[in-house]
């Protein structure tokens, strides 16, 4: 039996670890399915198995490494700071925060091996003749996927099951991988259910499917540009396209929570669009708390001061102090935790490393920090946390806000911002500006994954606190050099 799958030509790269310094929360693909076929030839497999399979690889997101890194940990909202020997993990976290990353960097290809298995996973459904649902859904996956591949690597691997274990995979380029995505999109809406917001959506619904183009048409600027580091051109129409999108994700029933920490609660009830049900959130929380907290942390990454200088002192968002009122977990509180920690019982917390109470600083170095250093966040609490959100119905408002901006209706995109902020019990800004439109992206949506992009669009990419190479090439990521060796159509992007 020759094994017709996604590994030999586009992964190439088995027998990598998986970057982490603690313990790894996400057993990534024990629930994954290979394919085989006889003599090369596709044999169709359960749609409704494999269609189960796909949707338990959405655990992927919920890890810290990988294709979270990618695209939060080379932004200037968070920094992996090395502790003694904790993080230090070869430099891989290092060079994500300085952009000094290589085509060998195994965050890099670890995320391009999960990203490709799980597009070539989908294609293999729709071959499976599946029912207009499974298609739909499978049309769905496949374009989540492949819009991450697209974003970080600018080119597509693109496999059809019916090729032989020897034919290289063709490669999309990043125009065809955005009209591909496009397609597969358009084509799902109709056979897609139409579902009310709800913590545990975990299966593909209209409401995501014009999430995604939404997403798609905001960046057809940076996609469609003639190259990958600009300049950036933002059609009014595509424009038009984002805010229509998000109308009818609104018409089908989503609206802003008032409670902003809420939304990443098992309570929440107007903004979730699509959670992963693989896995859980609680790599959020272990990967910055720290080891005397309850839960016990993993004492990684924090924010910069730089970032938390960007919230007003009465914003909701930044936080909720801890309780510590004896219940457990009620000496954490929510958003951005600074200075002097307490326990359960409301007790200061003692740092048994230093023997002195724990308070965390402003100040935190890349290397060589103390156990106390930096801003701790989050979102999702331990005592009541969701699933792993991918969507959710407050970014939509976002790019809305932003499509009106870039269409040239500031006045209308000021409203939008202004509905989000005093929805939140937030004041309201007085004018907007491009930059104050960035700003307010952050503040919304902070460590939730998706910075990188958003930065990329608004030329901020190469310019953070930290950058050590600020060369335009670096907004597209390196192509593993593992796949470059098993596919000669693909051809390593400029710089590297």
């Amino acid at each position: 039996m020759k094994k017709n799958n996604i590994y030999k030509i586009l992964l190439a790269s088995t027998g990598l670890a998986f970057m982490s310094a603690c313990t790894d929360l996400v057993n990534d693909e024990k629930d994954s399915i290979v394919r085989t076929s006889a003599g090369g030839t596709f044999t169709p497999g359960d749609p409704a198995a494999l269609l189960e399979s796909a949707y338990k690889d959405l655990g992927a997101y919920t890890d810290q490494a990988n294709i979270y890194a990618l695209g939060v940990h080379t932004t200037a909202e968070m920094i992996p700071p090395t502790r003694g020997v904790d993080w230090g993990d070869n430099g891989v976290w290092r060079t994500l925060d300085a952009h000094t990353w290589d085509a060998t960097h195994s965050g890099i290809t670890n995320a391009w091996n999960q990203l490709n298995q799980r597009v070539f996973k989908a294609t293999e459904i729709i071959a499976s003749n599946p029912s207009a649902s499974q298609k739909a859904q499978a049309q769905f996956l496949r374009a989540f996927n492949m819009f991450h591949v697209m974003d970080f690597w600018g080119q597509v691997p693109f496999r059809e099951v019916t090729q032989g274990v020897d034919e290289l995979p063709k490669t999309l380029s990043r125009s065809e991988a955005f009209d591909f995505i496009v397609k597969d999109l358009e084509e799902a809406l109709p056979n897609l259910a139409k579902v009310a917001p709800s913590a545990t959506n975990g299966i593909a619904n209209k409401a995501a499917a014009n999430f995604l183009l939404a997403k798609l048409y905001l960046n057809k600027g940076v996609y469609k540009a003639a190259a990958a580091e600009g300049p950036y051109t933002f059609d009014k129409a595509d424009m038009d396209k984002v805010i229509a999108y998000v109308d009818a994700i609104t018409a089908d029933g989503y609206s802003l929570d008032k409670s902003y920490f809420n939304a990443f609660t098992t309570a929440s009830k107007n903004e979730t669009i699509l959670v992963s049900l693989e896995g859980s959130a609680q790599n959020r929380w272990f990967m910055t708390l720290h080891y005397n907290q309850n839960p016990s942390g993993w004492n990684g990454f924090t924010t910069l001061a730089d970032f938390y200088d960007k919230f007003e002192k009465d914003d909701p968002r930044i936080g909720i102090p801890a309780k510590g009122d004896g219940k457990e977990f009620s000496g954490i509180g929510r958003g951005f935790l600074i200075g002097k920690q307490i326990m359960d019982n409301g007790k200061d917390l003692i740092d048994t490393r230093t023997q002195k109470v724990l308070s965390f600083t402003r100040d935190v170095p890349l290397a060589g920090a103390a156990t106390d250093k930096g801003i701790r966040v989050i979102k999702y609490h331990p005592a009541d946390a969701s699933k792993y959100i991918l969507m959710r119905y407050a970014e939509a408002v976002l790019m809305k806000a932003e499509a009106q901006f870039r269409g040239g209706n500031t006045a209308g995109a000021l409203t939008t911002v202004n509905s989000l902020r005093t929805t939140r019990g937030g004041k309201a800004l007085a004018s907007l500006t491009a930059d104050t439109m960035f700003d307010e992206i952050g503040r919304e949506l902070y460590w939730e994954g998706g910075k990188r992009t958003v930065e990329v669009r608004y030329g901020k990419f190469t310019t953070g606190t930290g950058v050590e190479i600020k060369d335009a090439y670096t907004v597209l990521y390196p192509i593993p050099s593992s796949a470059i060796v098993s596919n000669p159509n693909l051809k390593q992007n400029k710089g590297y």
